[in-house]
């Protein structure tokens, strides 16, 4: 009986972990494979080394992909509105430390990309190797 409930405990917290990611399911924005490399010591990506600084690398993903220092580490969004069709925007652009859809003017925080709409900003994984930043999915 003793290993009974020992397996409902384990299969329990197997069920209830999570990978912290959120689900990157958008309607509105395909799913292109991304593989960007940026260095950090070229002037166009030198404002990275600072915190609340980003960039965005056009020619990536669906509108371009915006990469941020968020001061634990960076952050990397497509660079689409998430809540309006592919077609009908061109690339968001950053302010401050928010990147604005162009069409709404709906603002997504590059901390989190939550803004106040249905879906997030579409978030890619990123990995940093000295002054190389990986931008991948």
């Amino acid at each position: 009986m003793k290993k009974f409930w020992l397996l409902i405990i384990f299969v329990s917290v197997l069920f209830s972990c999570s990978d912290k990611e959120r689900s990157n399911n958008n309607p509105n924005i395909p799913n292109y494979s991304v593989n960007l490399s940026v260095d950090m010591n070229l002037p166009a990506y030198s404002n990275l080394k600072f915190v609340s600084n980003g960039v965005i690398v056009p020619n990536f993903g669906a509108k371009g992909v915006i990469i941020f220092n968020a001061g634990s580490g960076y952050n990397a969004f497509d660079a689409a509105c998430p809540n309006q069709a592919l077609n009908s925007c061109t690339a968001m652009t950053i302010d401050g430390i928010n990147a604005v859809c162009s069409c709404d003017k709906t603002s997504y925080s590059l901390f989190t990309g939550l803004g106040g709409k249905e879906y997030p900003l579409k978030q890619y994984k990123v990995e940093v190797i000295g002054t190389v930043i990986h931008v991948y999915n």
